[in-house]
């Protein structure tokens, strides 16, 4: 008899599989997929693993619970950024600006004025790097520049307009609905909302209708 482990497994590896052919071809070399191993994951993110590859991280239990069609719009929410290179680099700020400000310190005590300006210099560069990245107006343009992106990969991998916009649209407000957290789930609103517009935009271009969301 086949454990529940096994089928489990099985069946997150015929996911993993399926998300795979939903690349477009210029990624397929050095994207790859897999399921999360941290704890209390986000439900999709990627990250660079290497210098010309990226991983994107599924949580499995999370992601089982959402239909086929808004995984699919989620998933090439997540291909856009990276196309539009706006996932997370590797953290060297927070190493920089302690040692920018360690430096400084130092160089206070023993009073040497020009290494005292690189070590602030240092600071400043790395602090503000770190703000441009926690920067909420900056992360919400680039994840509804995302949604964009994602509705046109789904045109290109079959769907209708408006059922890319209607898959999308319906998988933020099933994260909304499961988002405790008030700051996530504003973000997914917003998205929401700018998707919305987006739709309506679209319904003005087309006879067909877009279907807007309630």
């Amino acid at each position: 008899m086949t454990s529940y482990a096994t089928s489990t497994a099985r069946a997150d590896m015929s996911e993993l599989r399926r998300l795979k052919t939903l690349l477009p071809p210029e990624l397929q070399s050095w994207v790859t997929i897999e399921v999360t191993t941290a704890v209390n994951p986000s439900l999709i993110t990627s990250e660079e693993i290497g210098r010309d590859e990226v991983e994107i991280q599924i949580d499995m239990p999370k992601w089982d619970q959402l239909a086929i069609d808004q995984r699919n719009l989620l998933f090439w929410h997540e291909v856009a950024r990276i196309q539009a290179d706006t996932i997370p680099k590797d953290g060297w700020e927070m190493a920089a600006l302690a040692i920018g400000l360690g430096g400084a310190v130092g160089e206070l005590w023993v009073q040497d004025g020009l290494l005292l300006v690189l070590a602030l210099g240092l600071s400043g560069v790395a602090g503000f790097r770190l703000y441009q990245k926690n920067n909420s107006e900056r992360s919400l343009k680039e994840a509804t520049e995302a949604d964009e992106k994602a509705i046109s990969l789904a045109t290109r991998f079959g769907y209708t307009l408006p059922n890319a916009y209607k898959s999308l649209g319906s998988a933020l407000k099933t994260l909304i609905d499961q988002t405790p957290k008030k700051r996530l789930r504003a973000k997914y609103e917003s998205r929401l909302t700018a998707l919305k517009k987006s739709a309506a935009k679209a319904k003005s271009k087309m006879k067909s209708p877009v279907e807007e969301y309630q």
